[in-house]
């Protein structure tokens, strides 16, 4: 069989790509799926209980001198590890510093951080046997080209980059992932993903739950062999949809909780799954963030409709059932995600005790609602576009152009070109029947102005970065194109999809620094951060 036209530009631009003919790249998958670990060996949903990323310590830090801000270092070894996530087996994953999720980070607003990110992974990839190589994005920052995670900016095997990010923007729940040229998905499926909380003053200053009552919850679905093994199926290119749904990294677990309200960092860390949320008991989500922070006032949704990379700040309030009570976080599964036994139910909270604090128990009917993103008005855009997302002639497009045709255009190939600091009003419209794209903007964050002519769900009234468009949507968005110049991307967030060069870029103004260039990844030994 011949080489897709991809595989033939990896070779062409990256050189020592080690890589199977397609034949037998699906001859594997296949053999894989036939060692698929069946049903009955699973886990029963809600027997196992609930972990939480643990919050990285900096390797020093250093006061503000002048302008300069006060800054936190920060090392991560992307690295092979041995995982405990089926009962009885062992996994083999790679990790931020050996874990999935990776080690979630804390910085209060304003203060910088450089993040280290050492590839000390496999050269070539187990079951894939394509060569390894990394970009690390850290998703909802407004971070400068050259540390946003362009994805032909790569860290190959032995080397390092250090990342810098500003930390400006209001609190927020972000995170970080691999973004490598065509190997994103396998790549962020074996583990590399973790989060990122950006706190200020004002969310701080809210009687919002805070501390061990602010949980984060990121949702992946996985396959595995009958020994433990990831198996990765892109599906001919269309997708990668999991039989397990993990919960940071176990298996519908259960969570115990106390009648008291919890606000959860819900994150859908999915390769291409999206998600319908809904409460067993039926009762509502109290939305109070999106992913640019949080909204200008909550919002009551029955349901959440919740496409890959988006991420949702829910408050449940357990007082109202009695000890004993279990809820569950069900997913009622949208159109165009393939569905197993378990798949419909994501995990369970065991009502185990009385409050125990009723300190910030409450939901204040304003958040944040001098929000600038949400206050963009219409009549501010400079223009409109359109982007168009479609698969025609085997290939993921977004009108018509794919990644691969801005490499081959040396960069330079854009789909806008907006000045510094220009709003703009952008319209995605998928016309592409059977499928659903999450798209998501680099640097920007945005105001969903409406949906097929109609009002955004009550949950999606908040700063976004990701906007779910379903089958036969279009979805009209204005955002102010800044704070930075330069190139960035912008993608369909199902990440087979992305692979599969559904993913363009934009670029702000003019002469700002080269994504790939500006800051490229060096060689170890690492000096001393």
């Amino acid at each position: 069989m011949q080489l897709r036209r991809r595989e033939l530009l990896k070779l062409g631009v990256f050189g020592s790509a080690a890589l199977l003919l397609p034949a037998e790249r699906v001859a594997r998958t296949e053999l894989a799926l036939k060692n698929r670990i069946a049903t009955s060996r699973l886990p029963a949903p809600f027997s196992v209980p609930l972990t939480l990323p643990p919050v990285l310590t900096p390797v020093r830090s250093t006061p503000a001198v002048g302008s300069t801000p006060a800054t936190d270092y920060y090392t991560i070894t992307q690295q092979a590890a041995p995982a405990d996530i089926l009962p009885g087996l062992t996994t083999t994953i790679w990790g931020y510093n050996g874990i999935t999720p990776g080690p979630t980070i804390v910085v209060p607003r304003g203060r910088k951080t450089v993040v280290r990110q050492i590839n000390a992974l496999p050269r070539v990839h187990p079951t894939l046997r394509y060569t390894v190589w990394t970009s690390t994005h850290l998703h909802g920052s407004a971070s400068l080209p050259q540390f946003d995670g362009y994805a032909s900016d790569i860290t190959n095997v032995g080397q390092f980059k250090d990342y810098e990010y500003p930390n400006a923007q209001e609190a927020r729940t972000i995170w970080y992932h691999d973004h490598g040229v065509h190997i994103t998905a396998p790549n962020a499926y074996m583990g590399l993903a973790g989060l990122y909380l950006i706190e200020d003053d004002l969310e701080r200053s809210l009687p919002i739950p805070h501390g061990r009552y602010d949980v984060p919850l990121a949702i992946k679905d996985a396959l595995f062999t009958n020994t433990g093994e990831l198996i990765f199926d892109d599906n001919g290119a269309s997708g990668m949809f999991g039989d397990v749904i993990l919960v940071n990294g176990k298996p519908w677990p259960k969570m115990a909780v106390e009648k008291r309200k919890y606000r959860f960092r819900i994150l859908n860390a999915s390769i291409s799954r999206s998600y319908e949320l809904a409460l067993s008991t039926g009762d509502p989500f109290t939305v109070i963030g999106t992913d640019g922070g949080l909204m200008p006032t909550p919002q009551v949704a029955p349901t959440i409709r919740h496409g890959m990379a988006e991420r949702y700040e829910v408050v449940i309030d357990f007082a109202k059932y009695e000890i004993g009570t279990r809820v569950v976080l069900r997913n009622l599964q949208p159109d165009n995600n393939e569905e197993f036994a378990h798949t419909d139910v994501i995990m369970a909270f065991d009502v185990t005790s009385e409050a125990t604090d009723t300190t910030n128990n409450e939901v204040p009917a304003v958040l944040n609602p001098n929000n600038a993103t949400m206050n963009l008005q219409p009549s501010q855009a400079r223009t409109s576009r359109l982007m168009d997302f479609k698969r025609q002639g085997g290939e993921w497009t977004v009108n018509g152009r794919t990644w691969e045709d801005v490499i081959n255009s040396g960069f330079t190939l854009l789909e806008a070109h907006p000045g510094l600091n220009d709003v703009e009003i952008w319209t995605f419209r998928n016309n592409s029947n059977g499928w659903f794209h999450p798209v998501h903007i680099h640097l920007v964050d945005f105001k969903i102005l409406d949906r097929n002519g109609r009002p955004p769900a009550p949950y999606e009234r908040g700063p976004k970065d990701v906007v779910y468009v379903g089958e036969g949507e279009t979805v009209r968005m204005i955002a102010r194109f800044g704070p930075n110049l330069g190139r960035y991307m912008m993608h369909c967030h199902n990440l087979v999809h992305e692979d599969h060069d559904m993913m363009v870029q934009f670029e702000v103004g003019a002469g700002g620094p080269d994504p790939i260039h500006a800051a490229p990844a060096r060689d170890l030994p690492a000096p001393p951060l």
